[in-house]
């Protein structure tokens, strides 16, 4: 709906209306003096006391928004009144599929109501359904939910409600309509820099997506770091991607990455690209522990692939066999690739290493490779096997390298 101001400093839309119905300066804190906060949350929160201060008597409030998130479909703010900040709850894919949301007045605004609006005043048990019957317990008196209209008609939803008696006046609801306009261009801002940040950490990783928010975007862009490094890869995956039907793939890949990844970031690495069927992950030599951090994530990793293997196992599959490779040294952390095409990641002599290590698995039938380098400085020689030294494909010198004892970590190459 397109509109343009009049002369009162308001807005006319096309079919004559007017926005906001009367100028608050609550209005005006929405507009121009929240650009510096940068959690939605926090506004919800400081909007709120503002009401009170004006004498909106609002109880409760929520925001539920629909996330570009790997594990979460949605999320929701929520704030009562003498809280000091609001709570956040996520909730998984699938809760839109259980008779609470189909249910719920959250998802009738988001089947294309305006207004969902509830007296709860006087209602005896059992006459509400169990959510506002939930908020008649806690002594609120009416329900109002209204949708957040944002650009694409992406469509999230706002809640008041109020424990004053008699609910909301026709006063109040005026002044709490007035709000959505502003509310939605604020909040579309912040849930646009949320869901920029969740993306980039979903496929870059945490570390290199601050970089690139912070404005590393440039082709060579980078700094050279010191890090262990690991490399992970499935054995015989080009089999059993021929044999297996896709969808069986795609889980066991899955599964797969699961018990090697979760690990991983638990410990502090960076796993900063999946290859097909392995993994390239850093721990930044910064933090003291990280030798010993990758080494209880490669611990913790081959236990939840035996675990994984017995499930494997009774459902009559073949156990899954991985190599790893374990490296330290200076890599050069940054931007590579083509002028518009870009892959934020590591290179260097000790990638290289760590890659030949992986590959020397297949050899010498054993899961988990470590250089002397790594050894060395992770002080733990005398808890590993050592191997004897190995020509490196494309390395210069030989390598001494060691091994887990078989007996320590279960799974064979």
């Amino acid at each position: 709906m397109s509109s343009f101001p009049n002369k009162a400093g308001t807005a006319v839309d096309a079919e004559g209306g007017v926005w906001p119905i009367r100028r608050r300066r609550i209005l005006d804190w929405l507009v121009n003096e929240t650009r510096g906060e940068r959690f939605i949350d926090n506004i919800l929160v400081e909007m709120c006391e503002k009401l009170l201060s004006a004498g909106v008597p609002v109880a409760r409030a929520t925001l539920h928004f629909r996330t570009n998130h790997p594990q979460w479909i949605g999320a929701r703010i929520l704030w009562k009144e003498g809280l000091a900040e609001a709570k956040i709850n996520t909730f998984a894919y699938g809760v839109e599929n259980t008779p609470e949301f189909l249910n719920s007045p959250v998802n009738a605004i988001h089947q294309g109501a305006e207004e969902v609006r509830k007296q709860l005043e006087g209602k005896a048990d059992g006459e509400l359904d169990s959510f506002y019957q939930e908020l008649h317990d806690d002594g609120l008196t009416e329900y109002i939910a209204w949708p957040v209209e944002h650009t694409f008609g992406k469509r999230h939803v706002v809640t008041f409600s109020t424990s004053r008696p008699g609910g909301f006046t026709s006063d109040y609801v005026d002044f709490l309509r007035d709000l959505l306009p502003a509310l939605t261009l604020v909040s579309e801002i912040r849930l646009k820099n949320i869901m920029a940040r969740t993306l980039l950490q979903t496929y870059v990783g945490p570390h290199a997506s601050e970089q690139i928010l912070s404005g590393v975007t440039t082709r060579g862009s980078g700094a050279t770091v010191g890090a262990a490094i690991m490399i992970c890869d499935l054995r015989d995956f080009t089999a059993i991607s021929d044999l297996w039907p896709r969808d069986d793939v795609i889980h066991l890949l899955n599964d797969y990455f699961d018990a090697m990844s979760d690990p991983i970031e638990r410990y502090g690495g960076e796993i900063l690209k999946f290859m097909g069927d392995g993994l390239l992950a850093i721990f930044p030599l910064s933090k003291d522990t990280a030798c010993h951090d990758l080494l209880q994530a490669i611990r913790e990793g081959q236990a939840l692939m035996a675990q994984l293997n017995q499930q494997y196992a009774g459902n009559g599959r073949e156990p899954l066999r991985y190599g790893v490779g374990v490296h330290v040294g200076d890599v050069m952390y940054g931007n590579i690739g083509s002028r518009r095409r870009l892959d934020f990641t590591v290179i260097g002599p000790a990638v290289n290493v760590a890659s030949r290590l992986e590959s020397l698995t297949k050899e010498v039938k054993r899961p988990v490779l470590l250089s002397r380098a790594f050894v060395e400085m992770a002080g733990c020689a005398e808890d590993m096997d050592s191997l004897g030294t190995f020509p490196l494909r494309g390395l210069g010198e030989p390598v001494d390298v060691f091994a887990f004892p078989e007996q320590a970590i279960p799974g064979k190459v």
